[in-house]
C-alpha cells in the first residue's frame, strides 16, 4: 500500500528516517487508502520534536502549540488551487492530550515516544492507523476491520472521546455521510448521552461539519442521524418541525421525509443549492391549514425564505450563501405548464431570480420532484421551460436591458435627476416584460413622457398593484397545480 503514497510525501518521510527518526503517514489519508479513495491531504507523524523537524526542513513553519510543523513542498495535491507556489505537508510529533476543559481543545499536549501512544488519542478507529516505509499497517484498534464492517467506532472509551471534544459527534455523523458507514452501538449511545454538549462548540465549527454532511454522498442519512442522536435540535430545530407533518395529494411523504429526500436527489454540487433543496419546504409546518389530504400550505415559500435566512444567519454562513439559498427557497414554487405559461411569464421568472440562477432553480425543482416520489427528474415541462428561457434570453428582464436609460432621459429628454426616473424605468420594464416588442427607443421615449405626467406616489402605487396582481395570478396557478380551491 505504501507505493500509493505520493513521492513528495515519501521524500519527507525519507528525510526524517535517514536522520534516525520514526515517521509514518497517519489518519485520514491512511483511512482513504484502505477504503480505496483518493486522499485529499497527507499528514505525517514522527517521534522527532518540532525543532528537529524544522532543522531538517528549512522551508517550514511552526505556528501552533500542538507539535505540528508545516513543511512546504512542490505542488502535488490533486485538489489544490491552480498556480499555487507550494503545498504543505503537516508533520506532527507523537503526542497525547491532557484534559479538555472547554470540550473543544486540549488544555495541553505532551510529546510521547511511540506511535501506539499517539494513535490512542485519536477519535475513531478508522483514523487511528499509520503506515511506514516498511509497508506495515499499524492498526492497534482494529480500524481496518471496522472499515470492512463499515462501522464508525470510537477509539477506547467513547464517553471520554466526546467529553474531550464534542465536535467529534458531528464528525462521526459526517464520516457516515461521506463514506456510507454506520455508527457502532456503544459510540452511538455515547453520542446520545453527550448530545447536549454540542452547545459548547462554536457555531462556525458546527456549520463547517454540517456543510460537509450536506455536500456528502449520503446527505439524507447524515441529517437523519443528526436528528436521531439529538444533535440537530441544538442548531437547526426548525427543520425538525416537519417531522410527522403530513402533506396533501401532491406528496406521499411527510414534510421532514420530503425535505431530506429532496436534498438527496438534488443534482447540484453547490452548497447554497443543496441547502435550498433541504430547506425549500421548511415553512410548510407553520403555514399548514386543514387536515388530511386536502390540507394547504399557502405562502410557505415566503415563510420558508424568512426561516432559511434566520437559520443560516444564526449559523454564520456567508451572506452570499444566505442570499442565494433564500432566493431559491422563495422562488422554488414557480408555475410552468406547456401551453399555459406565456413568454411574458417566463420573463417574469427570469426577472425575479436572474438568468444566472435558472439552472440552480431547476436543480432545486428536480430534487423537489424526486423527493416527492416522482419517477422523472426532468420531465418535458422542465425541459420546455429551459427552452423558453433560452428563447427569451435576449429580451429585457431588468432595467439595464431597456433601450432607454437615465442618461437618455436626462440629457436628451430633459428629465430632472431623481427617484422618479427609477420609478418610470421600473414601470417601463414591467410593460416590456409583458410585451417584448415594446422595447424600442421610440415607444419607450413616448411612454416615458406620458408617465412623467404622473406623480411619484402614483407610479409607485401602480408598481405595487402590478406586483399584487401578479402574485394573485401565481397563487391561482399554484392552487390549480395542487387541486385546491
Amino acid at each position: 500500500m505504501y507505493e500509493k503514497v505520493p513521492q513528495n510525501v515519501k521524500d519527507v518521510i525519507k528525510t526524517l528516517t535517514t536522520a534516525g527518526h520514526e515517521a509514518f503517514v497517519v489518519g485520514g489519508c491512511v483511512r482513504d487508502m484502505v477504503i480505496g479513495r483518493q486522499p485529499k491531504d497527507w499528514d505525517i507523524t514522527t517521534n522527532a520534536r518540532p525543532e528537529e523537524v524544522q532543522t531538517l526542513f528549512s522551508d517550514s513553519f511552526y505556528e501552533n502549540d500542538f507539535g505540528t510543523v508545516g513543511v512546504k513542498v512542490t505542488p502535488f495535491l490533486p485538489h489544490g488551487k491552480e498556480g499555487r507556489e507550494h503545498d504543505v505537508i503537516e508533520v506532527t510529533t507523537y503526542r497525547i492530550e491532557t484534559t479538555y476543559s472547554d470540550k473543544r481543545r486540549p488544555d495541553d499536549v505532551v510529546f510521547v515516544d511511540t506511535i501506539e501512544e499517539d494513535l490512542a488519542r485519536r477519535d475513531f478507529t478508522i483514523n487511528a492507523m499509520a503506515l511506514g516505509e516498511d509497508d506495515v499497517l499499524r492498526d492497534p484498534f482494529g480500524g481496518r476491520e471496522d472499515i470492512r464492517r463499515k462501522s464508525i467506532r470510537a477509539v477506547g472509551d467513547p464517553q471520554r472521546r466526546f467529553e474531550e471534544d464534542a465536535l467529534r459527534m458531528m464528525r462521526a455523523v459526517r464520516f457516515c455521510a461521506e463514506i456510507g458507514f454506520d455508527i457502532e452501538q456503544r459510540t452511538r449511545d455515547a453520542i446520545v448521552a453527550h448530545a447536549d454538549s454540542i452547545k459548547d462548540i462554536a457555531i462556525e465549527r458546527i456549520r463547517d461539519e454540517f456543510s460537509r454532511i450536506v455536500m456528502s454522498s449520503h446527505p439524507r442519512q447524515g441529517i437523519q442521524l443528526l436528528s436521531d442522536m439529538h444533535l440537530l435540535k441544538h442548531f437547526m430545530p426548525e427543520l425538525e418541525e416537519g417531522i410527522g407533518v403530513e402533506q396533501n395529494h401532491h406528496h406521499i411523504y411527510t414534510v421532514w421525509e420530503h425535505n431530506l429526500r429532496a436534498l438527496a436527489m438534488c443534482p447540484s454540487a453547490k452548497l447554497s443549492v443543496r441547502l435550498a433543496a433541504l430547506l425549500h419546504d421548511v415553512g410548510k409546518p407553520r403555514s399548514k391549514r386543514g387536515v388530511g389530504r386536502n390540507c394547504t400550505f399557502y405562502n410557505h415559500e415566503y415563510i420558508g425564505e424568512r426561516m432559511a435566512r434566520k437559520i443560516l444567519s444564526r449559523m454564520r454562513y456567508p451572506k452570499k450563501v444566505i442570499d442565494h439559498t433564500a432566493l431559491l427557497v422563495r422562488n422554488h414554487m414557480f408555475y410552468y405548464s406547456v401551453g399555459e405559461v406565456t413568454e411574458s411569464a417566463v420573463r417574469r421568472v427570469i426577472a425575479k431570480v436572474g438568468k444566472e440562477n435558472i439552472k440552480d432553480l431547476i436543480d432545486v425543482r428536480i430534487g423537489d420532484r424526486l423527493g416527492s416520489g416522482s419517477a422523472k427528474a426532468k420531465p418535458y415541462k422542465l425541459r420546455h421551460f429551459e427552452y423558453m428561457v433560452e428563447k427569451v434570453s435576449h429580451d429585457a428582464v431588468n432595467v439595464k436591458m431597456l433601450k432607454i436609460n437615465g442618461d437618455i432621459m436626462i440629457k436628451e429628454m430633459g428629465f430632472t435627476p431623481g427617484p422618479k426616473i427609477g420609478a418610470i424605468l421600473e414601470t417601463l420594464l414591467a410593460e416590456v416584460i409583458d410585451d417584448a416588442s415594446k422595447n424600442t427607443l421610440p415607444y419607450l421615449r413616448k411612454r416615458a413622457m406620458e408617465l412623467n405626467e404622473e406623480d411619484l406616489d402614483t407610479l409607485r402605487a401602480r408598481a405595487r398593484e402590478r406586483i399584487a396582481l401578479q402574485r394573485k395570478e401565481d397563487e391561482a396557478a399554484l392552487k390549480k397545480r395542487y387541486w385546491v380551491k
